[in-house]
């Protein structure tokens, strides 16, 4: 009977043990979770923290461009960057019939070329470095209506000597035999090649003497066929709104002589105020392209 009894406390006394482990055992997984759910909360803290500190709260603010002096018809132009050279270009076509009929350009530049342009004229011959890796769609547009007689037998029909000093070409409007009245009810200066396409290469864009860039219709997406030539430095005149395609190599003295000569009649097709028609006729007979 003792041995019994003994037996019965030894089990009591087991069974006591295993359940005070259980609990212990209870107690420790319970702080366990209590620690990792406190370390996770802190590392989310601490995540927190770090986005906050390295990334921009809320949208980007992007900013709008003023208004600034226009070699076209308007005055501002913005554009999305994108990547240069460009591997595809898009041509929207425009309700305004097309100056002169021409198609519309490919829409897969050959982004790898180097492209020289000569604009012979009544005076002499322009050579130009064209910008294709800059502004690829302005180049294979340009490329595209030279090669395909767009610019022959027009003349430059605007000239500008005060605050910005450009000579505007382009629209074939101007024929060669135009006489030019700078008439607000004439085409001269609204022609276009029936398409428009988008700007580029405007960050950072200068205009010194010697830049070939495209005139606009004020907006970003409204390129066309009219271009300048800049023969005297325009930055400051020019906001960073025209694409800038291309660098005169030799000829510019044959603008510069033209811009000493001044202009004939006040232009102002379109609203606009600055320049005018210039004195001394100046005749683009073609524009030849060379690939390399």
């Amino acid at each position: 009977m003792a041995r019994k009894n003994d037996r019965q406390r030894r089990q009591a006394r087991e069974k006591h043990r295993r359940q005070q482990e259980l609990r212990a055992a209870r107690r420790r997984k319970v702080r366990r979770r209590a620690v990792i759910g406190v370390s996770g909360v802190l590392a989310a803290a601490l995540i927190a923290s770090l986005l906050l500190t390295f990334l921009p709260s809320g949208s980007t603010k992007h900013t709008t461009a003023t208004p600034t002096k226009s070699p076209s018809a308007s005055a501002t132009a913005s554009a999305t960057t994108v990547a240069e050279p460009a591997h595809h270009c898009t041509y929207t076509k425009t309700t305004a019939a097309a100056a002169r009929k021409v198609s519309i350009p490919s829409a897969t530049p050959d982004y790898t070329a180097s492209y020289q342009a000569t604009i012979s004229t009544n005076l002499g011959k322009l050579t130009l470095n064209l910008a294709n890796s800059k502004a690829t769609c302005t180049v294979n547009s340009f490329v595209h209506l030279a090669e395909a007689g767009y610019f022959n037998n027009t003349q430059c029909h605007r000239l500008t000597n005060t605050g910005i000093y450009v000579l505007q070409c382009g629209d074939p409007y101007a024929t060669a035999t135009t006489k030019m009245t700078c008439s607000s009810t004439g085409k001269v200066g609204t022609g276009g090649p029936g398409y428009e396409y988008t700007s580029e290469n405007l960050t950072g864009a200068s205009y010194p003497a010697g830049t070939l860039a495209m005139a606009n219709g004020g907006t970003a997406d409204t390129n066309g066929s009219q271009f300048f030539i800049v023969y005297k430095d325009s930055t400051s005149g020019l906001g960073a709104t025209y694409t800038p395609f291309g660098t005169v190599s030799s000829g510019l003295g044959i603008v510069q002589n033209v811009a000493k000569d001044g202009f004939s009649c006040q232009y102002i097709q379109s609203g606009e105020s600055e320049g005018g028609a210039p004195k001394e006729k100046v005749i683009i007979d073609s524009v030849k392209i060379k690939k390399t």
